[in-house]
């Protein structure tokens, strides 16, 4: 497998959790996003994926691109452990919270969305910052909310990480780069906590990356 990737980016970033959860090995092949106009840009990684956004699968002459896509793929294929319950009505639940995630906040803190506010609105470092605060912000509430009933287990669904923890630990992440406050939400800093102390999630951490600056 080879994996190309951004050590900053959420959705590399799930990627690597889910990988290591399962024990899979993985050829990196960085795609810096900024260095060099942004080398997703270019003509070659186009032809690999034309949205010209990471991460990207490649497996066995095939290509495989979004997040959400490479690890239902993954789950499918390399499916012990598993990163999603057996009944269908909590993977339903699971699939849900990791959608809040994927479709309701990253969308909106994507580096070409930051830089259009730049280039086409003159937002600052600080205006870019304001506006993930305010959408990474009630995104993660919305997710500490529909944890509300789901207590007694050491993470958000069990008492073994899955695809939500795969999700959360990534926004998580860059909720503290943009300065959200996360006093409102003990469940998801208590899931953060317990996740902190397993190998898989903190060899996956952006400042472990070999691309990392």
């Amino acid at each position: 497998m080879r994996f190309h990737g951004y050590f900053r980016s959420s959705s590399s970033y799930r990627c690597r959790i889910a990988f290591n959860l399962k024990g899979l090995a993985f050829d990196f092949v960085p795609v810096h996003l900024v260095r060099d106009g942004g080398q997703q840009r270019t003509n070659a990684y186009r032809a690999l994926n034309p949205q010209g956004l990471v991460p990207v699968l490649e497996v066995d002459g095939q290509v495989l691109t979004q997040s959400p896509a490479i690890l239902e793929w993954l789950e499918e294929v390399h499916p012990q452990p598993p990163l999603l319950p057996p009944d269908p009505m909590t993977r339903a639940a699971v699939r849900a919270f990791c959608a809040v995630i994927a479709c309701e906040i990253h969308p909106l803190q994507n580096l070409r969305v930051l830089q259009h506010l730049g280039a086409e609105f003159g937002q600052d470092q600080d205006g870019k910052n304001a506006w993930c605060r305010r959408w990474i912000g009630d995104g993660l509430a919305a997710c500490e909310a529909l944890l509300k009933d789901r207590h007694g287990t050491r993470f958000a669904f069990g008492d073994q990480p899955g695809l939500a923890e795969v999700y959360l630990v990534p926004q998580l992440f860059s909720a503290q780069r943009f300065g959200v406050d996360m006093a409102a939400m003990p469940r998801l800093r208590t899931i953060a906590g317990a996740c902190e102390g397993l190998p898989a999630f903190a060899q996956a951490h952006p400042s472990r990356q070999p691309d990392a600056e």
